[in-house]
């Protein structure tokens, strides 16, 4: 048990991005914190954090030890939260806003899973890709992709990380080539994915925490992440699009990956809930369901 303690400690400090915020909110003292953290390096014989006099932030081996802990930790959860639901039906109404296209193709077939196992639970659910205000619009979560700005009254946890891939059709490939580094694709014709009038340019990973962007020449740009896939599968061009939306024309051999030796970038996602001092378990659980059974479906 002291074990599992020491991980959940650690992915508290992981989680409040330093041992300060994470002792104030476990309400212990720093040095227990970082001593915690210490037993459990020394166990595993890693180095967890990066630790300068004000900041920790995590190593590589860290990074990839708070996800396997997040997981496993969700799983716990939402296992004792089932095992509570015999005595005592979760149940209940929760408003939840989420990205239209990731609400309907990732968050609804896992809603719909909690839904028949408790009959009890209700969810009134809001498909949008702008940030509504939880606490004036009265929402019980939300679903949040990329950087987030610090909102004192709201707390987060991020859930998976989306992963982009650059893909195009067999024909489109057979009759252009295929680009092999980013500036390749400069030569090509790019199907691009506009909003607010305006087309996102893709972007890489660079050198350190650097982000490179390229916007290919394009003759088709669209509003709508599927109809962008259905025309790359079409063979109009190359499209920049998340895995998890890809993933079945991809298995299916209509779109193929492409510049796979080149990192791809992933965005953070994130649940953000009004703070409060004691979580409802029918948030807990689908917060836990969430982190446990979504990183599978980003592949």
């Amino acid at each position: 048990m002291s074990d599992l303690n020491g991980v959940s400690v650690f992915v508290e400090a992981a989680d409040a991005g330093g041992f300060s915020a994470a002792a104030e909110r476990l309400n212990l003292s720093r040095s227990a914190v970082g001593k915690t953290v210490a037993k459990l390096e020394q166990r595993l014989g890693v180095r967890l954090f990066h630790r300068t006099t004000r900041t920790q932030s995590l190593t590589d081996e860290g990074q990839l030890f708070y996800e396997n802990c997040l997981r496993a930790l969700s799983e716990i959860r939402a296992g004792e939260a089932l095992l509570e639901s015999g005595k005592q039906e979760i149940q209940g109404r929760l408003r939840l806003s989420m990205p239209v296209h990731f609400g309907r193709q990732c968050i609804m077939p896992l809603l719909s899973e909690l839904l028949r196992t408790h009959p009890r639970l209700e969810f009134d659910l809001n498909f949008s890709d702008r940030n509504v205000d939880l606490v004036e619009d009265g929402f019980d979560l939300a679903i949040r992709t990329g950087p987030l700005r610090s909102e004192p009254d709201l707390m987060t946890r991020k859930i998976v990380d989306q992963r982009m891939t650059v893909c195009a059709s067999p024909a489109y490939l057979e009759a252009n080539g295929t680009p092999e580094t980013i500036d390749d694709l400069m030569s090509h014709q790019a199907i691009l994915y506009r909003r607010s009038g305006q087309p996102h340019a893709w972007s890489f990973p660079g050198k350190g925490t650097q982000v490179r962007t390229v916007t290919p020449p394009s003759r088709l740009r669209l509003d709508d992440l599927t109809s962008i896939a259905d025309a790359a599968a079409s063979g109009f061009g190359i499209a920049w699009l998340p895995c998890w939306l890809v993933r079945n024309a991809i298995a299916s051999g209509s779109l193929v990956r492409i510049l796979t030796d080149t990192p791809a970038l992933s965005y953070g996602t994130y649940v953000v809930w009004p703070k409060t001092q004691y979580m409802p378990s029918k948030l807990r659980l689908l917060i836990d369901t969430l982190v446990a059974r979504l990183p599978p479906m980003m592949e």
